[in-house]
């Protein structure tokens, strides 16, 4: 699928100010085809965070409530909050990175409504740092000076430039790098190490090339507490899209949230739909750690909270323009 080129005009500079990367849509691995009504394209990376997405449309979740639903593939999360932006995609999956999210709102003020999280933490494993099987690196300080890569896009950049500092790792280099080439990286001796996401980190594992230095580390790092969730990822719909449908706009969260329930519920039967919308398949999908997830209607005042804190953070360090408000970003049914 060829997306439009998104147009010049003062949201694309800001953007590119931000730090956007360049367009990289890859193809989509499965459509749902017209059930009548609107065209529902929704932008998602292959990152196990996307689950209950995944599970959706493989289930026929969207298919029986009469939906038509359009998964596009991007590189990264930057990519798919730009094809928000300039009206080629109507939405986000879990695992696109909030502060990509935030950074389209800043360019563009109410372009979205998140309904979906999908929080993280030492227990509910996404985020990690890895190196080596071999390697002499055994903690996040023992990075100091290395060569590190992380996922591409402004939040994962910064949040791995912060955690190896306050992990005392100074002097550490960080380089972007699409998380499916962390592993061959490390194995090709290229980086000391990787800030990536699962299922990354599993791969590298079951098939012995990498391991694990440390997990849930923004929790730890930038939220202070390795049990805090971690609102990394978010699911959304664009404003445009909820006002011209509201009513399909209602179909299509409840429809996602029977994904969030059979991840919730049957994680092993849900587990088998990262095959092809992600790198692992077969029975390494059982191997891989599951976020958590929160919809719309179930955050509590101190989820709002440790989402604001990890939205400050990017204020503090001058990638956001403004202060971005979380709670003027969830959707209210």
């Amino acid at each position: 699928m060829t997306p439009k080129p998104i147009s010049s005009g003062p949201s694309r500079r800001k953007l590119l100010q931000a730090g956007a990367a360049g367009l990289g849509v890859l193809a989509a691995p499965a459509i749902v085809r017209a059930q009548g009504g609107p065209k529902i394209r929704i932008g998602f990376w292959p990152v196990a965070a996307g689950l209950p997405f995944f599970a959706a449309i493989e289930k026929g979740y969207f298919k029986e409530a009469g939906l038509d639903v359009e998964p596009l593939k991007f590189a990264g999360a930057q990519q798919v909050m730009e094809a928000m932006l300039s009206g080629r995609s109507d939405g986000s999956s879990n695992g696109t990175g909030s502060a990509n999210l935030a950074i389209g709102e800043i360019a563009q003020p109410g372009l979205f409504k998140i309904f979906c999280t999908n929080p993280s933490n030492a227990k509910f494993v996404l985020d990690e740092f890895i190196t080596g099987k071999d390697s002499p690196i055994k903690t996040m300080a023992d990075l100091k000076g290395k060569k590190v890569a992380s996922g591409p896009g402004i939040q994962n950049v910064t949040l791995c430039k912060t955690m190896l500092e306050r992990a005392g790792a100074t002097g550490a280099t960080v380089s972007e790098l699409p998380i499916g080439q962390h592993v061959a990286s490390l194995v090709a001796g290229q980086v000391d190490a990787c800030y990536t996401l699962e299922p990354t980190g599993t791969i590298g594992r079951m098939n012995g090339t990498t391991r694990v230095i440390e997990a849930g580390v923004v929790a730890r790092y930038i939220l202070g507490d390795p049990m805090a969730p971690w609102h990394g990822g978010a699911a959304s719909l664009t404003t445009e899209f909820i006002k011209k449908n509201p009513e399909v706009s209602k179909k299509f969260i409840a429809a996602y949230a029977r994904g969030v329930e059979l991840v919730r519920s049957k994680p092993d039967d849900a587990r088998q739909y990262m095959k092809g919308y992600t790198a692992i398949e077969g029975p390494l999908t059982a191997e891989v750690p599951l976020a958590s997830y929160m919809l719309y209607n179930e955050f509590k005042p101190s989820d709002v909270a440790y989402f604001q804190k990890f939205y400050d953070l990017f204020t503090e360090k001058g990638i956001f323009e403004k202060k971005v408000l979380v709670d003027g970003l969830l959707y209210k049914a």
